[in-house]
């Protein structure tokens, strides 16, 4: 029986990724950028301009948005580490999708190199 881990290492083994030190040009050469953890991971920082579609909607919203439908433009997808966005560029490639890339430190590398995050405004009680 495989395991998740075993799922992510196959997809990888047939997928692009994007190293720590060609991830903010690669996502600044991005013509979407998609962050594909959970809402609430989401709101609590995320790359500047990622659209949210967490992985367990991706197909479904791929397949339903127009505004995400164009099969050309050069997609940048990270996840938390970097095993969901690797799932997620597979599904992608499979759906026809011809420049996907997976970004392979995940949010938790690009934000540990102090590249740019948005986070939410926490309020300031003076």
């Amino acid at each position: 029986m495989k395991t998740a881990h075993d799922l992510v290492t196959a997809a990888k083994s047939r997928i692009r990724e994007v190293p720590l030190e060609r991830a903010e040009q690669a996502v600044r050469e991005a013509d979407l950028v998609l962050d594909v953890r959970e809402a609430d991971e989401y709101a609590s920082g995320h790359l500047p301009g990622a659209v949210l579609v967490p992985r367990g909607l991706l197909e479904f919203k791929l397949s339903s948005t127009p505004e995400l439908g164009a099969r050309d433009r050069k997609v940048v997808v990270y996840c938390k580490s970097g095993g969901r966005s690797a799932l997620a560029a597979l599904a992608m490639q499979e759906m026809g999708y011809l420049d996907v890339w997976s970004l392979a430190v995940g949010f938790d590398g690009w934000a540990a190199a102090g590249l740019p995050v948005n986070k939410p405004e926490q309020p300031t009680y003076d």
